[in-house]
């Protein structure tokens, strides 16, 4: 469910950018607008983004094989980490540097046809609230009752907090050019679109941070979330396993949780019990959290109870 659903946010956002894009280009050629080169450049960014998560997901369904024996599903923060990258590299840096230039010159040259700017901005917002509600929508049953930051914080899927940022980080440069251009047509003075430049692009640049914070963590290796070791710590006992002695967990892709575990096995024990006590706690564990696909445990004597 989490792949598919991700998938069809990334597509409606690569759709909505691509189209988006053509837009922006067209009305910079129209107005001279740095605001709409910044932001044709974003879509550009944002656009190239789905592909690279697609990609990423393709990559990541991959079989297992002897040089990586656990699969290729990492490769989805991996590509998600580059996408952070082109948003920061492509986007932001770029965006800082046309508004500085915008509002350095501002006198030299004003906008041509602003008005055709704002529709197209307008039109731009409006497939961008689409993208945006597609990403918010898929998100929600992964979401549950947690707040936004804290899915986007703690996600173990990569796609969709990115889906989701890129969107909100559209939306606002979106507003942010329109109220440049709009500023520019009321006073006349264009340094007023540089300054909506240099906003888009400081805006891109702390979503990109973020993105970037966030990729690295999943990619050096996350956890399960504290509700999910709870569950499995729970799961486990039972059916011959006394009690959890150590367990460690990492997720090696978004839906595939490795579990390690010690476990307490009754003492007197034979070797039938102990493999049909083992089954038993795999069991249990797959049930209470699916993610957790491979599964290691490692049978001791409960000598607390000696």
């Amino acid at each position: 469910m989490s792949a598919e659903g991700s998938k069809r946010a990334i597509v409606a956002a690569l759709l909505a950018n691509g189209g988006i894009a053509i837009a922006k280009f067209t009305g910079f050629a129209i107005t001279g607008s740095s605001s709409m080169l910044a932001e044709g450049v974003h879509s550009v960014a944002d656009t190239s983004n789905q592909g690279l998560l697609l990609f990423g997901q393709k990559r990541a369904s991959k079989d297992a094989d002897q040089l990586h024996p656990f699969g290729y599903g990492r490769a989805r923060y991996f590509y998600s980490f580059v996408v952070a990258l082109v948003l920061f590299s492509l986007g932001s840096l770029f965006a800082l540097y046309e508004g500085y230039q915008k509002i350095k010159h501002a006198g030299d040259h004003g906008l041509d046809s602003p008005i055709v700017a704002i529709v197209i901005l307008l039109v731009a917002i409006a497939l961008e609230s689409y993208s945006f509600y597609t990403a918010q929508k898929e998100s929600k049953p992964l979401k549950g009752n947690a707040s936004w930051w804290s899915f986007i914080r703690n996600s173990r899927s990569p796609e969709l907090p990115v889906v989701l940022l890129e969107d909100t980080g559209a939306l606002i440069g979106l507003v942010l050019a329109l109220g440049g251009v709009g500023l520019t047509m009321a006073t006349g003075d264009a340094v007023w679109d540089g300054i909506g430049t240099v906003g888009i692009g400081v805006l891109l640049g702390l979503i990109a941070v973020v993105l970037m914070i966030e990729m690295k963590s999943l990619l050096i290796g996350e956890g399960a979330t504290e509700a999910e070791e709870a569950a499995l710590a729970q799961a486990l006992p039972g059916d011959g396993v006394v009690r959890v002695i150590h367990m460690k967990t990492q997720y090696l892709g978004p839906e595939e949780l490795l579990l390690a575990a010690k476990i307490a096995i009754a003492p007197g024990s034979d070797a039938a019990q102990v493999a049909t006590a083992i089954d038993s706690a795999e069991a249990r564990a797959r049930a209470a959290v699916p993610h957790a696909r491979l599964i290691y445990l490692e049978p001791d004597i409960d000598r607390a109870s000696l």
